[in-house]
């Protein structure tokens, strides 16, 4: 029998927690190891083609497990977005606006940019795998749904956090209950 088939409530929750930072961890000695390697622009081409490799299936996964098909809007996304690996450790918050046509994505405080700092180096500059990163998982929940960064860094005043948009292209149509 596997040890978690024992644990309560609690004790999963905390494994959950620790897979995530397990994840995560794996994810940045992967990163550093290649920017250590060829330098910062082909450490970050190739989180990008990660990226847009893992979005799509960590999104697959989210829909498969909530019983939600394709094409369910951004209701559907902000479903996914809460069951990522990243809503563990991240503190993040969605909001909703222009009546339910918008969702916007943010993180209020990012690990992978607070470990870097903790360990002297740069800001990761994100802005672009992100971009990979969320359109990739916004595009297997519905197709229809365009995304926008508002702010991650390099950008000024991001401060080592991102903020994210998600818009359909028909977006009269999808109003969140």
């Amino acid at each position: 029998m596997s040890e978690y088939a024992t644990m309560d409530r609690e004790q999963l929750l905390e494994a959950l927690a620790a897979f995530a930072k397990n994840w995560l961890a794996h994810d940045g000695s992967w990163f550093l190891a290649a920017e250590e390697r060829f330098g910062m622009a082909a450490a970050i081409e190739l989180d990008a083609a990660a990226w847009a490799r893992f979005a799509p299936a960590e999104a697959k996964r989210a829909l498969d497990f909530l019983g939600i098909a394709p094409g369910g809007g951004l209701a559907a996304l902000e479903r996914v977005l809460g069951l990522r690996m990243y809503a563990l450790i991240n503190p993040y918050r969605t909001e909703w606006a222009e009546g339910g046509t918008v969702l916007r994505f943010v993180t209020e405080s990012c690990r992978v940019q607070q470990t870097r700092r903790r360990k002297g180096l740069p800001d990761f500059p994100c802005k672009s795998v992100g971009e990979v990163e969320f359109s990739g998982l916004a595009r297997t929940v519905d197709p229809r749904i365009r995304v926008r960064c508002l702010a991650c860094p390099p950008d000024p005043g991001a401060d080592g956090a991102c903020a994210w948009e998600f818009t359909l292209a028909d977006a009269p149509h999808d109003v969140h209950a």
